[in-house]
C-alpha cells in the first residue's frame, strides 16, 4: 500500500500488532451484524408468514379492510428484506477488509 507524503509516494505498511487489534474489531464487529442478522431472519419468518395470511383473507374476503391489511403487512416485509440487505452488504464489506487485513499480515511474516 502507498501513502501520499507531500509529493512522494512511500510504502506504508502497519505494524503486526495494529492490525491484530483491527482484526479483533473487525471480528467483534462481525459477530454483531451476525446476530442483528439472526434476529432480522427471526422477524422476517414472522411477518412472511403473517403477510402471507393476510394475502389469503384478503383473497377469501375481498374487503378494503383485508387488502389493505396484506398491503401494510407487505410493506414491513418489504422494509425488513432492504434492511437485512443492508446489514449483509455491512458484513460482506467487514469479510472484505479482514481477508485484507489477513493478506497483510501473511505478507508481514513472509
Amino acid at each position: 500500500m502507498l501513502v501520499a507524503v507531500g509529493d512522494l509516494e512511500v510504502p506504508h505498511t502497519m505494524s503486526r500488532a495494529s492490525i491484530e487489534r483491527r482484526l479483533i474489531d473487525i471480528s467483534s464487529e462481525m459477530k454483531k451484524i451476525e446476530h442483528e442478522l439472526s434476529v432480522i431472519d427471526e422477524q422476517l419468518a414472522h411477518f412472511a408468514d403473517t403477510a402471507d395470511d393476510a394475502r389469503l383473507r384478503s383473497l377469501v374476503s375481498e374487503t378494503p379492510l383485508a387488502a389493505k391489511e396484506y398491503r401494510e403487512a407487505e410493506k414491513t416485509v418489504s422494509a425488513l428484506r432492504r434492511d437485512r440487505e443492508s446489514w449483509a452488504l455491512r458484513l460482506r464489506k467487514l469479510e472484505q477488509r479482514q481477508d485484507q487485513l489477513l493478506d497483510d499480515l501473511m505478507e508481514g511474516t513472509s
